[in-house]
């Protein structure tokens, strides 16, 4: 069996190197290696290097993905990619989401909050579009509904806000093309014709 020759703190202070018979054999947490009392001498079988080297990986992609998860609100479906695009193994994916959950990071419902709240206050749009979108995202019909139900949007008020951030488009050019201009721009932002139409009449008004 390997014996652990020494012990040596990495540069970041957060993780150790450990030597098995006078050769590298791996880096682990300051966590785990107090809690499996690692020790100069100690002989380790190849299970035990095998387990130690999982909560080691565990550890390590933990404190990576806290970073990505604490950012602002995530969906299901954003942590599946992050652990996807980070090559992660799947025999980790459930313990790192349980204990993100336990942390409640991973949120459909904050995140379709925020996102609603983002896209009215950053980047106003119809509820339709925005619908659009956290579908496309992943989130179930049910969570997007009850959140969209609980916002409260003037989407004339919006739509005329829309168009007069871009009035200077349209001065210059004739009557009938800028009120075309106008529709598809308003229809491309998901709103109904009823409110299209008298958004354009508020802006020649």
């Amino acid at each position: 069996m390997p014996k652990i020759s020494a012990i040596s703190p990495q540069k970041n202070g957060k993780r150790v190197n450990i030597y098995l018979d006078g050769k590298f054999g791996f880096g682990i947490d300051l966590e785990n290696y107090v809690t499996l009392g690692l020790k100069v001498e100690n002989e380790l079988t190849d299970e035990k290097v095998k387990e130690i080297l999982k909560k080691a990986e565990f550890q390590k992609t933990l404190e990576k993905i806290l970073k990505f998860a604490t950012l602002r609100p995530r969906s299901e479906r954003e942590i599946r990619g992050w652990l996807k695009r980070k090559k992660i193994h799947e025999s980790l994916h459930k313990d790192l989401f349980d204990r993100l959950n336990h942390l409640d990071l991973v949120d459909d419902r904050k995140f379709t909050e925020w996102w609603v709240g983002q896209r009215l206050e950053f980047s106003p749009r119809a509820k339709r579009i925005i619908d659009y979108e956290l579908r496309a995202k992943g989130i179930k019909k049910e969570v997007i509904d009850e959140v969209l139900s609980e916002v409260k949007v003037d989407e004339e008020g919006v739509a005329k806000t829309l168009l007069e951030k871009k009035s200077y488009r349209w001065k210059k050019i004739p009557k009938l093309e800028r009120k075309k201009k106008m529709t598809e721009f308003l229809a491309r932002k998901g709103f109904s014709w009823e409110i299209i139409v008298r958004a354009i009449d508020h802006f020649k008004d």
